[in-house]
């Protein structure tokens, strides 16, 4: 294991320690707690309802990267690949509540399902009422008609800034939650990976992949995949994913998408855009509009070779939202 850091065990504190000294004047920490982390210079009189995310560290921009104006109100995090514990969700909610209600956006994993549910009955207790949203965009994770069992992964971004444009506007949290949820429906995503990713409290790799191998859908966790073959061309790789994608979701033609093309912590962006321009052609040659393209690192896996690639298949609403202003200090986004 080769990794910029000192000892293991403090590898999340230290990280969290370095973007609260880099951007003072974006984030600040509540409770005595640096895993719960909220926007500076919220306005507290203000009718908004506020967002909570939250999820394990290790996958940076994910989830606290999309903390700031347009976005989220607050971030619990956890050690690498962990859920945050239900009294940090809580620490956060609490510190962001202006008393309209708080959404929790967040992925569909189990330790996070538990924890936000319990953190739920804990506001429930003090007056915060809440309502859930999770992402499932993984279209890999789960056959078509179980989407409950899906993963969220890099399109969750989609939610977050849908989410985060709605609550600006003033909608009430009822009507926050429906925009959510339909960013959420519609998205699709589908990864790859290249090589494995190291925990460094582990200290070795989760799994094993061939130098000459690639694993089509496996999660940011190292989740199985759906198929494991020999290292295809990114053309190649690209209509493998573009057909899971078009299959689980079919995008008539005269539609408008916007796509998100994912690095998983490893991938150079030179990589990415060879990928988008596969994704362009397809796409295009079928008589669908792109707009709103997003290329870069969303949803990582510590150093992971491979990327992903998301498409949200847009109505006016929702390509009102993704127009909106927004920024944060890990990922500016107008």
């Amino acid at each position: 294991m080769k990794k910029l850091m000192n000892k293991p065990d403090q590898f999340v504190t230290e990280m969290l320690e370095g973007i609260l000294a880099a951007h003072p004047d974006e984030l600040q920490s509540v409770g005595n707690d640096l895993h719960c982390l909220v926007a500076v210079g919220m306005d507290a009189a203000r009718r908004k309802v506020a967002i909570v995310t939250g999820g394990g560290s290790g996958h940076l921009p994910l989830f606290l990267g999309f903390v700031g104006p347009g976005l989220l109100d607050g971030v619990a995090v956890g050690n690498v690949f962990a859920s945050p514990s239900a009294r940090q969700i809580a620490q956060v909610t609490s510190a962001v509540d202006r008393g309209h209600g708080v959404l929790f956006l967040y992925g569909n994993y189990s330790g996070d399902v538990i924890n936000f549910g319990m953190a739920s009955e804990m506001a429930d207790v003090s007056g915060i009422r809440t309502v859930h949203v999770t992402g499932n965009d993984d279209a890999a994770s789960s056959v078509k008609g179980e989407e409950d069992k899906r993963r969220g992964v890099a399109g969750i971004y989609f939610a977050y800034k849908a989410a985060g444009a709605a609550a600006d506007e003033g909608l009430d949290l009822e009507g926050v939650a429906r925009v959510t949820r339909k960013a959420v429906d519609r998205t699709r995503t589908v990864g790859v990976a290249l090589s494995p990713c190291i925990i460094p409290e582990v200290g070795r790799p989760g799994f094993t992949i061939g130098d000459n191998e690639m694993e089509l859908g496996m999660g940011i966790h190292g989740e199985k995949g759906i198929s494991r073959t020999a290292l295809k061309t990114a053309d190649e790789t690209v209509d493998a994913m573009l057909d899971i994608i078009l299959t689980d979701m079919p995008i008539p033609g005269g539609s408008t998408v916007s796509v998100l093309v994912n690095g998983l912590g490893a991938t150079p962006r030179e990589e990415l855009y060879i990928l988008y321009r596969r994704v362009h052609k397809i796409l295009v040659g079928k008589g669908i509009t792109l707009r709103r393209v997003r290329i870069g690192e969303f949803a990582t896996s510590m150093e992971m070779s491979g990327a992903s690639v998301s498409v949200i298949l847009l109505d006016e609403e929702l390509s009102h939202y993704l127009d909106c202003a927004a920024s944060s200090p890990l990922f500016p986004c107008p």
